[in-house]
């Protein structure tokens, strides 16, 4: 392929960056107390239960220097506690606070209008192809 053949706005690296600028816009406005990946670690703390710090953080798909970072602003603003884990002393275990899960039950039924507005130019049918394809990009051992 040429170089003038080349087209920015077909490049799927493009499009994405695009599609998640526009998806973290909607994010702010509906919840602009979280992050997206704030949100995230509630979402996933909430659906699991405690979880080491590490195993948090390659839950959402962040690496160990985020994670601690967002970890200490969850804990700062009272939403997570951290322990030592019994198990090994060297792990730390992150659970949700009671104002954690308030947090994210405040936050839930946004987060789903969020989802909504983002796919919102699509069909119900092209949303659920879409959501199928990016998550088999996303993850594409699990999606063979």
């Amino acid at each position: 392929m040429n170089a003038a053949a080349y087209s920015l706005d077909s490049q799927v690296g493009y499009l994405m960056r695009k599609a998640n600028q526009r998806h973290l816009a909607i994010f702010s406005a509906r919840i602009p107390e979280l992050t997206p990946t704030q949100f995230a670690a509630l979402a996933r703390l909430h659906e699991r239960g405690p979880l080491s710090q590490n195993d948090l953080g390659r839950q959402i798909a962040m690496d160990a220097a985020t994670t601690k970072v967002m970890v200490d602003r969850l804990a700062k603003n009272g939403f997570i506690e951290r322990s030592a884990d019994t198990a090994d002393r060297r792990r730390r275990v992150v659970t949700l606070t009671n104002e954690g899960h308030n947090a994210y039950a405040a936050s839930v039924s946004a987060a789903h209008a969020i989802t909504a507005e983002t796919l919102s130019p699509l069909t119900t049918e092209e949303a659920a192809h879409f959501t199928k394809l990016l998550a088999k990009l996303a993850d594409p051992e699990s999606h063979p």
